[in-house]
């Protein structure tokens, strides 16, 4: 689903225009402008200029937490990434200069994939098909956790030692700042029980690399033919260097295995519950046989990556209370918040499953 240029939020298209021909001269001029469906964190635009396609990145409108939708973070990234085993696409140019469309954004090359979200998306994918596409996507992660993170140029790109204590806090922190707008009742004790728990558990710092931050299935765009592969891993907007374990807990919040519950409040990319996909345990098996990987501690960061993913949408829900959301599906988003709390206390309590 896509909006046409005449209705879309968050683009001041004379503006745009007039940046794009001093800045991208040989772009040429802009034909039509579509919102992509899908994002719930940062916006993403789709930019026809002639038979060329580039796309936008800028932040969400209204509720922006603190250090959040870094458009320059993003492109560092990517920039740091072409041209590596990590696919992603190429970035054009940055813009800091708010006075533009109202926010910094980035300009990327469009790249050719789909996106595999609910089975209605994969329908037809095939079994022998999907098993690749989950091959692919764990040497994706792997890809990202085994990159030379100083000869990319991104040795300074965060603070790796006690990275998932400060993780805690900030997303501590987080909370606070968007539940104020909603405050849940017995989500509240479920809450503060999680974090006290996790603080218990937190692993000794070990491992280090680059974190993608919101690994999944559906933030990345996968082509079918003639072999199942990941054209390119996208929405890097919390990308940092950091422990690479809390990238495989949070991408097994997501991934749904046959017989998940797909009621209100459920979360993640269904499709993997169909024919073909690997289980969570499998993709974490895969995982470990291509990183050497211990995954001794797996149900923390599980149940971590479900409290983080709370934090998330508790801000996605505090932005939907303020009519400031792009796009359908947002009143939904707030009902997922204690599910994911239960059910990372279940994690701790009787493992990943």
């Amino acid at each position: 689903m896509t909006e046409q240029v005449a209705g879309v939020p968050g683009i001041d298209v004379p503006r745009l225009s007039s940046w794009l021909a001093e800045k991208l001269p040989e772009e040429g001029k802009i034909t039509a402008i579509e919102l992509l469906a899908g994002g719930r964190s940062n916006l993403t635009y789709l930019l026809r200029l002639g038979e060329r396609r580039i796309v936008l990145r800028r932040p969400p409108l209204g509720h922006v937490l603190p250090t959040a939708h870094d458009m320059r973070r993003e492109h560092t990234v990517l920039s740091a990434l072409a041209g590596s085993d990590v696919p992603v696409p190429a970035p054009l140019a940055l813009c800091t200069d708010e006075d533009v469309i109202g926010a910094p954004f980035y300009l990327m090359d469009h790249v050719e994939g789909r996106v595999l979200r609910t089975p209605e998306d994969a329908v037809d994918v095939t079994a022998a098909e999907a098993r690749v596409l989950c091959e692919r996507l764990a040497e994706a992660l792997a890809a990202i956790h085994s990159l030379d993170v100083d000869a990319a140029g991104l040795g300074e790109f965060g603070r790796p030692q006690g990275y998932v204590a400060r993780q805690l806090k900030r997303w501590g922190r987080q909370w606070e700042a968007s539940h104020a707008a909603d405050p849940g009742g017995s989500t509240d004790e479920a809450y503060g029980r999680l974090v006290k728990r996790l603080a218990e558990r937190l692993p000794a710092d070990g491992l280090t690399g680059l974190v993608h931050g919101d690994f999944r299935l559906d933030n990345a765009l996968v082509r079918l033919r003639p072999e199942p592969r990941i054209a390119a891993v996208v929405d890097w907007e919390m990308s940092t260097l950091g422990d690479p374990l809390s990238d495989l807990g949070l991408t097994l919040v997501y991934w749904a295995n046959a017989g998940d519950p797909t009621g209100p409040g459920a979360v993640g990319s269904t499709v993997t519950s169909g024919p073909g996909y690997f289980t969570r345990r499998e993709f974490a098996a895969r995982y470990a046989e291509l990183t050497g990987y211990d995954l001794a501690d797996l149900d923390f960061y599980v149940a971590f990556g479900c409290f983080k993913l709370a934090v998330i949408l508790e801000g996605i829900h505090a932005r939907f209370l303020q009519k400031a959301t792009v796009g359908e599906g947002f009143e939904q988003v707030g009902a997922s918040v204690p599910v994911l709390i239960d059910r990372a206390h279940h994690v701790l309590d009787e493992g990943v499953g």
